[in-house]
């Protein structure tokens, strides 16, 4: 069993990897919640109402509600409003926040509580202005990060232009400070999450809720005449909670903040020396692991 900070925008994939990571028996220290798949208004209303209707007890806490340097960029014309999709049922209103300290506060306050030989490890599945900020601002506190896990980046094409996966050019200053910060970072980019997709066939049974979240994901590629969805957050969770079941490739990364078509456009460049591991590969059945975590009778809608 592990324990991790979790940081996210809070869509039905994040949802996904919280499950996940409860599914394999880590445990969740806390949630900081950034904009990206919606505003910071509607990531917050999503991940308020999950806890309430999974029964998630990690504290909660509002984190960036914009990049650090660059207009709000999220993907509510693919998710919607909500951030998520589905095809009925959506997560409840889960009442307000009563987190009041801020993400910023939280994660630096649990860096700072690490005693000699505990690890901190944070599995970041958004944009990551949060952990940027963190180390701009208290660049001897991100240093106690044992291991960071990023779902993000692409070593080719991109998702949400020709060139950049959603999550690195929704904050590619931020993403760049990350990369530059020599912390020790995995990498689980576009690429390797589109070798791990499930189709209809694979639905697993599981309460309405659920269901009908995970077919509005699934609809994202069915819309696009694809057969299959591919699995994004709950994989990198999955690389979080059992990393020896990964290959992995060094190198460094390097991310384009140019005001170009290159913007958010990730770059890894192989080393012998570097901090960060770009994941290329997997002994795992991995979506069926990842789909066995949502069966069973999980969510409460009322």
């Amino acid at each position: 069993m592990s324990t991790f900070w979790v940081d996210t925008d809070f869509g039905f994939d994040d949802l996904w990897a919280l499950l996940a990571l409860r599914h394999l028996g880590d445990d969740i220290a806390g949630i900081s919640l950034v904009a990206g798949n919606a505003t910071l208004a509607q990531v917050t209303s999503n991940a308020l109402g999950a806890r309430q209707a999974y029964g998630l007890d990690a504290p909660i806490y509002a984190g960036a509600a914009r990049p650090l340097l660059r207009n709000p960029e999220t993907a509510e014309r693919i998710l919607g409003t909500r951030g998520m999709q589905s095809r009925g049922q959506h997560i409840p209103d889960g009442g307000p926040l009563r987190e009041t300290t801020d993400a910023h506060t939280a994660l630096k306050s649990w860096l700072g509580s690490a005693q000699y030989g505990m690890r901190r490890d944070i599995l970041a599945i958004g944009p990551l202005t949060n952990i940027a900020r963190l180390v701009q601002d208290a660049p001897e506190l991100a240093q106690n990060i044992t291991r960071l896990i990023w779902m993000g980046g692409s070593d080719g094409a991109g998702n949400h232009s020709a060139l950049a996966e959603f999550n690195a050019l929704a904050d590619p200053d931020a993403a760049a400070i990350v990369a530059e910060a020599g912390l020790p970072l995995d990498v689980v980019d576009l690429m390797f999450c589109r070798t791990v997709a499930f189709g209809p066939d694979q639905l697993p049974r599981t309460d309405p809720l659920t269901a009908d979240l995970l077919g509005g994901y699934l609809d994202i590629g069915l819309t696009r005449g694809r057969p299959t969805m591919s699995i994004y957050d709950p994989l990198a969770a999955l690389v979080a909670s059992q990393p020896d079941a990964f290959e992995y490739r060094q190198c460094d990364m390097s991310v384009s903040v140019a005001l170009n078509a290159t913007q958010g456009q990730t770059t890894f460049k192989h080393t012998t020396n570097g901090s960060t591991r770009l994941v290329v590969g997997t002994t795992l059945e991995a979506a069926e692991i990842c789909l066995d975590a949502l069966t069973g009778n999980h969510a409460n809608a009322n």
